[in-house]
């Protein structure tokens, strides 16, 4: 007795019991389902008396709500996201289980780009006497081809004889866009024509390379000044015959370095089968000769693209009308070119494409023209420049060059 009980042998020892063999407590042997139901309380022996109406119930936690869709969301599949594996076993995708605000970011990248706004370089190509400049004022309904403070809109625009650049900013419904028209002088005049391309090629190869200057400074600027030509319009004659062998050799120069979109000028000289007939003659010579013009088709990044874009080359070349004069039709002014036999509506396209080259160049496609002039033509230039010598050094900035590129 008092000794320790060897494993395996308790309650084997005399007067030891079992938990099975040990007598219940009286309070459990009385009918205590019975008490329970009687009265609202017992009590024990062994611990105080306890009211049950007196014990307060665990706090019921609310869970947490989800926030509402916004009324203006359409509801859509990417809630539920579909493809190789979303929501299966083993998978990466998951499914929402409620709003989250994913598709705020287009609202967030509005905003921003309403406060900075963006920048558009267009230039102007072709020979003199094609109203080049008049088709670009008429483009933008303003007088951007021209910044000086005597010249009126109804003088005639003076000829360019060298290249010009000049910047507007312009607002439309609080979007600012920082225009910038280059204006060339017209070619073909001169006796010898030799490389008269040159001047132009070497003009949109010295953006890029003030804008590769810009990326490797150890200290640039926060948003780089942009004066990359984004689109090239190249003026075609209206001969109604086929296109002369300056213009496929300026064309086959100019497509490597920019995005080049031929149009036909003073298309109100042709009748409407000569234009068509003339139309189709200079895609054919383009294709024969393996001149690209834009909107490129290895460019086309899906089905959607690629149907919108054939039917966008199968209208090119654009036949243009541009004027900057308004003339009195059907009680309404509108722009356009007055001869004796009626008035060539600008902006009607039972009389020219004008409005078809608007909405591509500024409704459909101008963020794709800059995006296109960084992704291929600038990349293009920078990886043959680094290639030839062998990366560049970073340019201190100095005063002279902090001036150049704020121009």
């Amino acid at each position: 007795e008092g000794g320790a009980v060897p494993p395996g042998r308790r309650g084997t020892r005399p007067g030891h019991m079992t938990r099975h063999q040990r007598p219940c407590h009286p309070l459990w042997t009385r009918g205590f389902c019975d008490r329970i139901g009687e009265s609202d309380s017992f009590s024990s022996p062994l611990s105080p008396k306890l009211d049950m109406s007196e014990m307060v119930p665990p706090e019921v936690r609310p869970k947490p709500a989800v926030p509402a869709k916004p009324a203006h969301v359409v509801p859509s599949s990417a809630h539920t996201p579909h493809g190789p594996g979303a929501g299966g076993p083993g998978s990466g995708g998951s499914t929402l289980l409620g709003y989250i605000g994913i598709d705020t970011i287009i609202e967030q990248m509005r905003k921003k780009t309403m406060k900075t706004g963006f920048d558009f370089n267009i230039m102007v190509v072709g020979h003199s006497g094609l109203g080049k400049s008049t088709l670009v004022n008429t483009l933008f309904k303003s007088q951007v081809s021209r910044k000086s403070a005597g010249w009126s809109r109804d003088e005639k625009i003076p000829k360019t004889v060298e290249i010009k650049s000049v910047s507007h900013v312009i607002e439309e419904g609080g979007v600012k866009m920082k225009l910038t028209i280059i204006d060339t002088p017209g070619f073909g005049d001169q006796i010898n024509n030799n490389n008269c391309w040159e001047p132009i090629e070497k003009y949109i190869n010295e953006q890029y390379e003030k804008f590769l200057k810009e990326e490797v400074n150890i200290a640039r600027k926060k948003r780089i000044p942009d004066t990359r030509v984004h689109c090239c319009l190249y003026f075609i004659s209206p001969t109604g015959h086929s296109l002369r062998q300056l213009d496929i050799e300026f064309m086959k120069h100019l497509s490597r370095v920019v995005n080049l979109i031929p149009v036909i000028a003073k298309s109100d000289t042709l009748t409407p089968d000569e234009k068509t007939d003339f139309k189709q003659r200079v895609r054919k010579e383009l294709e024969i000769c393996g001149i690209e013009f834009y909107p490129q088709k290895e460019f086309d990044e899906d089905t959607e693209d690629k149907s919108d874009n054939d039917k966008i080359r199968e209208a090119m070349p654009f036949a243009v009308v541009g004027s900057d004069k308004e003339y009195q039709v059907n009680s309404k002014r509108v722009l356009g070119r007055k001869s004796p036999w009626g008035v060539v509506e600008v902006e009607n396209p039972n009389h020219c494409e004008f409005s078809l080259l608007r909405d591509f160049l500024i409704r459909s496609h101008l963020q794709d023209l800059k995006e296109v002039t960084h992704n291929i033509h600038y990349e293009t230039y920078r990886a043959k420049r680094l290639n030839d010598n062998g990366g560049l050094h970073p340019i201190s900035t100095g005063v002279g060059d902090t001036q150049e590129s704020n121009l």
